[in-house]
C-alpha cells in the first residue's frame, strides 16, 4: 500500500472522482438547470445573478455534491430529464418556472427528482422554494401609495408565475388604500435591459401621467430609471421607484434603489435540503420565504 501511494505521488496521480462514483454507484453530481426563453432573449446570467450562485454552490459543497450547470430551452424543459436519465446528475434544481408549469408537472409524474426555485402554483406536483411574491408586491406598492403616489405603474411580464404574484400584491395594495387601478399603467417588459429600456421609452411616448413605478425586478427598475433620468425626470421628486430582488447593483444605482429583498442566502440551502428529501423518497412540502422592504434614495429624499 505504501509503495503504491509513493508511486502515485511521484506520478502526480489523483483519483477520478466521477469514475469512482460511477464504479461505486454513488453519483455525487446535482444538475442546476437555467431555462432559457428564446422569445424574450433571457440569458443564463440573470437567473444565476439573482439566485446568487454562491449560495447554491456552497450548499452543494457542504453536502459533498458537485454542481453541473446546464441551460435548457424553456419550451423543451423535458430535455433536462436526460441529465437524470443518463446518470450525469443524481437530481436536478431548476432555477425559474417561466410559463411552463405543466412541463414541470409532467417531469414530476415521470419521477425525475427535482426542486424548483419559483412560485407555488395550483395543482403543483413538484416541490418549489421561493419568496412570498404576493407579500413582496404588496409591500412595494403600499410603500409607494403611503408616499402619496396615486398613479403607480407596474412594469414586468405578468404572464410569468412569480411576476404574476407580484402584480397580485400590487392590486391588493391598491384595494387596501382605496386607490383605483388604471389598466393603462401596466408596462409589459421582460427582464432584459434592452427590453426594459425600449418598453419605458414606448410608455413615455403615450403621455400617460404617473408618479410611481413598481418594477418586477431590480434590473427592470434600474434600466427604467436610466430612461427617466435621460428624459429629465427626477427620481424620487417626480417619480418614486421600487424594484424587486435586492441585487448588489441596487445599492449602487443612481439614485440607490428601494427594493424588495428576497432571502436569497437561504434559497440555496433550502433548495438542496428539499432535493435531498426528494432523493430520500420523502414527501416534501414547498417552502415560502419571507420578503422585506429596503428603503433607499429612489423613494426617499432624506
Amino acid at each position: 500500500r505504501q509503495r503504491i501511494i509513493e508511486l502515485a505521488r511521484s506520478l502526480n496521480y489523483t483519483i477520478n472522482q466521477s469514475a469512482k462514483s460511477l464504479r461505486m454507484g454513488d453519483n455525487r453530481t446535482i444538475g442546476v438547470v437555467i431555462p432559457y426563453d428564446r422569445k424574450t432573449r433571457q440569458h443564463i446570467s440573470y437567473a444565476v445573478f439573482c439566485l446568487k450562485k454562491k449560495s447554491l454552490a456552497d450548499a452543494l459543497t457542504d453536502r459533498n455534491y458537485d454542481l453541473l450547470l446546464s441551460r435548457v430551452d424553456a419550451e423543451h424543459l423535458d430535455d433536462m430529464a436526460s441529465l437524470y436519465d443518463t446518470g450525469r446528475a443524481k437530481g436536478i434544481i431548476v432555477i425559474g418556472q417561466w410559463g411552463h408549469h405543466d412541463q414541470l408537472n409532467e417531469l414530476a409524474r415521470r419521477h425525475v427528482p427535482m426542486t424548483v426555485w419559483g412560485a407555488q402554483l395550483p395543482r403543483q406536483l413538484y416541490c418549489s422554494v421561493g419568496s412570498d411574491n404576493l407579500s413582496g408586491g404588496q409591500l412595494a406598492t403600499e410603500h409607494l401609495l403611503s408616499l402619496g403616489r396615486k398613479r403607480v405603474v407596474f412594469m414586468g411580464d405578468a404572464e410569468l408565475p412569480e411576476v404574476a404574484k407580484r402584480h397580485e400584491g400590487y392590486v391588493k395594495a391598491h384595494k387596501k388604500y382605496g386607490v383605483p387601478i388604471d389598466p393603462k399603467l401596466y408596462i409589459k417588459s421582460s427582464f432584459t435591459p434592452e427590453e426594459a429600456q425600449e418598453a419605458m421609452h414606448r410608455f413615455l411616448q403615450t403621455g400617460e401621467k404617473f408618479d410611481g413605478l413598481f418594477a418586477a425586478s431590480d434590473l427592470i427598475a434600474i434600466n427604467a430609471m436610466g430612461v427617466l433620468t435621460g428624459q429629465g425626470i427626477s427620481i424620487p421628486e417626480q417619480i418614486s421607484v421600487v424594484g424587486y430582488d435586492d441585487i448588489d447593483m441596487a445599492s449602487h444605482s443612481f439614485p440607490p434603489l428601494t427594493t424588495v429583498r428576497q432571502p436569497i442566502d437561504l434559497a440555496g440551502v433550502l433548495l438542496m435540503d428539499s432535493l435531498q428529501e426528494v432523493l430520500d423518497g420523502q414527501v416534501t412540502d414547498s417552502k415560502l420565504l419571507p420578503t422585506s422592504l429596503v428603503i433607499r434614495g429612489s423613494t426617499s429624499t432624506l
